[in-house]
């Protein structure tokens, strides 16, 4: 084998390589998961309030590894106004990533970017494990205030002191 032969084969290691440890730390936990391509997973995560689908997306040429988890919440045309600015309040909640609302399908999406260097460390399991968890801690957190929105009636502020509400003590 050529060393061009081998550094073909490194580069194709290492343009997979978060992807591949995203796969292994989502098999760890029992989640079902699928590659689409090289470049990307998607999993099933449960939650209190809805299952969730968290996408990992590799951009080599970057070194950025996009994630994105879905609480399952579609927002209809007469809602949207009432969501934006409820995603605002919410996003000022945030230290890392945010909601936003895609246009054309109307759903919720949380999402960050993570840039990940490109030699030997790469994206280690505990950075799997904790870009995953703090997905879902903020869709498992906010999930509620969209919710109190879009079917509770609630107006945005009134839906983000409903559900950010820190309780005192034990039941």
């Amino acid at each position: 084998m050529s060393s061009r032969d081998e550094e073909n084969q490194a580069e194709e290691r290492d343009d997979g390589a978060p992807i591949e440890v995203l796969e292994a730390y989502f098999e760890a936990r029992g989640w079902a998961c699928e590659r689409s391509g090289d470049g990307e997973i998607v999993a099933s995560a449960p939650g209190s309030w809805a299952q969730y689908e968290l996408r990992g997306v590799w951009r080599p040429d970057d070194q950025v590894l996009q994630f994105l988890a879905f609480p399952d919440i579609k927002v209809g045309d007469d809602k949207r106004a009432a969501i934006y600015e409820t995603l605002g309040l919410v996003n000022e909640q945030l230290w890392l990533g945010h909601f936003e609302l895609w246009s054309n399908s109307g759903l919720i999406v949380f999402r960050y970017a993570a840039l990940i260097d490109g030699g030997e460390d790469g994206l280690s399991f505990e950075q799997a494990e904790q870009l995953s968890e703090a997905a879902l801690e903020e869709c498992e957190r906010f999930y509620p205030v969209f919710q109190f929105v879009l079917w509770g009636g609630k107006s945005p502020s009134e839906a983000i002191t409903a559900a950010l509400i820190e309780t005192a003590g034990e039941a």
